[in-house]
């Protein structure tokens, strides 16, 4: 791992399991003895409002918090959380976002008093993202976590999809075994589906667009 260094800035809203996500990727960091920091804020978490992790990997790094253009990767849960923290994306770094869109409560109310107004799609996000980036893949993590067969699992579709990039540097043996220690042990198995599922979702979606994992 020395004079390698990876920092993804990660972003969602309350209850979407961006919390377990960080853990699993410092736990399985901590198995495969590789050097971890994170920064979280997540005070807003309760009123679904938007909560974002700094996570750095590397053997010099010496703060958690990921300077403005300084992360390699961007992913988010929630395609509006990519556009709030853009700024941390350095240029040539990959944006990872989740389709979903969970409007927040000053845009609906602007289309309560206009009916005509319209809400940011998808498509919306990722056009406002191709003037920073061309490396921007769109997963579907709510319909892959329902084919794995639990909604909540979102997070670990995602970290699939991350685990496929070259520079990603944690073994998946290392996150697939921190899934187990960190998931309810009934939940293990829908939460390794849903990671696989999203790993192959990656193969079809981002490795076209960035150097993955062979």
């Amino acid at each position: 791992m020395a004079g390698k260094e990876f920092s993804v800035y990660m972003a969602g809203v309350g209850g979407q399991g961006l919390i377990l996500l960080s853990n699993v990727i410092g736990s399985a960091c901590a198995l495969a003895g590789m050097r971890a920091l994170t920064g979280e804020q997540h005070g807003l978490s309760q009123r679904s409002g938007s909560i974002n992790v700094h996570m750095r990997i590397g053997e010099d790094i010496r703060s958690p918090l990921i300077p403005i253009g300084g992360a390699d990767a961007i992913l988010t849960l929630d395609a509006l959380e990519a556009l709030r923290y853009v700024e941390y994306l350095r240029p040539g770094g990959v944006v990872l976002m989740n389709s979903r869109v969970q409007h927040p409560i000053i845009e609906t109310r602007a289309h309560m008093k206009d009916k005509a107004a319209k809400y940011l799609t998808v498509e919306d996000v990722k056009a406002k993202l191709s003037q920073v980036t061309d490396k921007i893949a769109v997963v579907d993590a709510l319909g892959i976590a329902r084919k794995a067969g639990n909604p909540l699992t979102e997070n670990m579709v995602m970290l699939g999809a991350l685990s496929t990039l070259e520079a990603f540097p944690v073994p998946e043996a290392s996150l697939k075994k921190s899934i187990s220690d960190n998931v309810p042990k009934k939940a293990v198995d829908v939460n390794l589906k849903a990671f696989d599922l999203g790993k192959a979702a990656a193969y079809e979606h981002l490795c076209n667009i960035v150097k993955c994992k062979k």
